[in-house]
């Protein structure tokens, strides 16, 4: 449905960094082109292997992109949350998409077609340059994320993933165990083994379901 220049829609573009050098008027404008979509947990945006025209902005909620391997086993690409985007790749590539964006949580986003989205660009040259730096940083992370996968120890993933997650002591998981684990390129069992011995070591208190204390930062560090 059409966000119809309400203040959700307007607040959608508000956040994103992409739109961040335009005026009111002009983030109105775009607002007034939005349509909101709705998500349940586990409600699939978009898959893998089909055609996908529509840039999509989260209002509220988190999205992961996965991709599967040969054997069907879930890889994480990323986890996006509200104000950023997913869908960008359609607007320069008419391939089917290569990768699935399926809402962790309950989840409200604003879609604008990219045909729309293509037009701005023409008339706002700075919403092409966020895009492109956006996904210039996204292709740095992914070169880290597979670098990591494949040189680095499960330890050492682990823990560089808990020092990355927060500069506070206490550290909130914004995922299941199940999806940080696939976003590692490991086992659920696995991650949970490493977890119960760096507690077992005194560098981390597993606290509740999702939450880790971080005991001994530098020990952590010093993993290889």
């Amino acid at each position: 449905m059409k966000c119809n220049c309400g203040d959700r829609g307007q607040n959608c573009i508000e956040m994103v960094p992409i739109f961040s050098n335009l005026t009111k008027d002009e983030m109105l404008e775009i607002a007034m082109i939005t349509s909101e979509k709705e998500l349940d947990k586990g409600d699939t945006i978009y898959s893998a292997g089909f055609l996908t025209d529509s840039l999509y902005v989260i209002h509220k909620g988190r999205v992961k992109i996965v991709r599967l391997n040969e054997s069907g086993k879930e890889q994480i690409i990323r986890v996006l949350g509200p104000g950023q985007f997913i869908g960008e790749l359609a607007i320069f590539n008419r391939e089917p998409a290569s990768d699935s964006a399926i809402a962790i949580e309950k989840t409200i986003m604003c879609k604008i077609d990219g045909q729309d989205i293509k037009s701005l660009m023409a008339r706002f040259p700075s919403i092409a340059f966020k895009i492109l730096e956006e996904l210039s940083q996204r292709l740095q992370k992914a070169e880290a994320l597979v670098e990591d996968i494949s040189l680095s120890s499960v330890e050492k993933r682990v823990a560089k993933s808990i020092l990355q997650m927060d500069t506070e002591d206490i550290v909130k998981l914004q995922m299941s165990k199940g999806d940080w684990a696939s976003h590692l390129g490991m086992s659920q069992e696995t991650l949970s083994r490493k977890l119960t011995a760096f507690q077992d070591q005194g560098l981390i208190e597993l606290v509740g379901h999702r939450g880790i204390r971080i005991i001994d930062r530098e020990g952590l560090e010093d993993i290889q």
